[in-house]
């Protein structure tokens, strides 16, 4: 969908479509990027820039060079600030008149302390998050009565996945007990990166430190604990992507999704292409030491070693990303939502900026929330939400059963696909 387009708004009580343009209110709010001269936070400020043109984007990162340049690209009410998040009192100081800040300065894994959320708290500033660790996202959430006190909302993971993809999730859950009258019964996300996504050393660091993390899902109510980059799934992700190997990974929205949805059954799987990195993944999972992997300067020092290949195969790759959420039900029938873009790097800047604009538009309450948690995104809020964030998309369908978007559907006979 193209800026502007709009999507079938499949509630027909709401009006049929919905204009991206008419339904941003102007907003005239100062917004800090932390970490954004790398590819996320950059993302994040141009998609920001180009939804609402009359915010005041702050661009925090320690490379001056890469700042000045992007700050160039985003109007004259946009501004560089070279930063170094690990001090606090610099930190507290650039939040000093910002209404939101956005911490994009990942990866998340290992970091022991929520130090931008503290300060945000702090300071009285929103708060943003692009967090993908399932134990960071939690220590964040432990913040929720001291955010509830200062009466500052916040919102954690809420990039692409998790992020984008917990809202699909909340919604597919939501219409199957409003429209279908049944009980979900298992959640299945599963996730797909072309190369890096053109998200370079991050998304490659992030992948690596997950393999140094046992793998949570749900059964049917149970906690189960299983090998990293274990479990494969061919899934279909439709057309332009078709279909791809997916293996387990411990991510956020598995629990969040489970304690909050109350899904009995929940999981997440992520692949990626070409086919001989996830050869590589599952050696690496297989053959080296857990251990290796939770030390976070010997995987920098395995990042800079593969960087230059990374780089070179994104050349031919391409950077597609593509997410299927699968809902199966009591009733017997699955649904599932489909989102595919063929620029990560592209996709999660609006992603990311689709949760900014919500928040500075009071579809949050006072409080830390993840995403599917009504009080972070309003239950009416969640439409604008997945049409900001699905701006560029090739392929974006909700509430549709898997025979639809699948490119070789099974047929079991006189016409029926399952």
């Amino acid at each position: 969908m193209a800026g502007g387009a709009s999507i079938p708004v499949p509630n027909p009580s709401l009006t049929a479509t919905i204009s991206v343009e008419s339904s941003i209110k102007p907003v005239t709010s100062r917004v800090l990027v932390l970490g954004g001269t790398g590819r996320v936070g950059g993302s994040t400020a141009t998609a920001l820039s180009q939804l609402c043109p009359s915010l005041q984007i702050q661009v925090a990162g320690r490379n001056r060079k890469k700042g000045n340049a992007l700050v160039s690209t985003l109007g004259e009410r946009s501004e560089f600030i070279e930063f170094d998040i690990n001090n606090r009192r610099m930190l507290e100081k650039a939040l000093e008149g910002a209404d939101l800040v956005v911490h994009a300065a990942g990866p998340f894994q290992r970091q022991e302390k929520c130090t931008v959320l503290e300060a945000a708290l702090s300071t009285k500033t929103a708060y943003v998050d692009v967090c993908d660790d399932t134990d960071y996202a939690w220590r964040a959430k432990s913040f929720h009565k001291d955010a509830l006190n200062a009466g500052i909302p916040a919102i954690t993971t809420a990039g692409i996945y998790p992020g984008v993809s917990n809202i699909m999730a909340a919604e597919l859950v939501r219409n199957a007990k409003t429209k279908d009258d049944t009980e979900p019964e298992r959640l299945r996300f599963f996730y797909y990166t072309a190369g890096s996504g053109g998200a370079g050393p991050t998304i490659l660091a992030t992948s690596f430190l997950l393999l140094g993390e046992e793998v949570i899902v749900y059964n049917k109510g149970e906690e189960v604990k299983l090998k990293p980059y274990s479990n494969g799934l061919s899934i279909d992700f439709g057309k332009g992507v078709r279909t791809k190997d997916v293996y387990l990974l411990n991510l956020p929205e598995v629990k969040s999704a489970h304690e909050i949805l109350k899904i009995p059954s929940v999981s997440a799987r992520f692949g990626t292409a070409p086919f001989f990195w996830n050869w590589g993944m599952l050696a690496f999972a297989k053959f080296l030491p857990m251990d290796t992997f939770k030390d976070k300067n010997k995987v920098s020092k395995l990042v800079e070693l593969l960087d230059p290949l990374v780089r070179a195969v994104d050349g031919f790759a391409g950077q597609r990303v593509s997410m299927r959420v699968d809902l199966e039900c009591s009733n017997g029938k699955t649904t599932i939502g489909l989102f595919t873009h063929k620029k990560l790097s592209v996709s999660v800047g609006y992603s990311a900026a689709a949760f900014i604009l919500a928040v500075l538009e009071g579809s949050t309450q006072p409080g830390v929330w993840f995403p599917e948690e009504p009080e972070g995104i309003a239950i009416e809020a969640r439409e604008l939400l997945l049409e900001r964030a699905s701006q560029g998309t090739s392929n974006f369908v909700m509430y549709k059963p898997p025979w639809m978007v699948e490119t070789n559907p099974k047929e079991v006979g006189f016409g029926i696909y399952v």
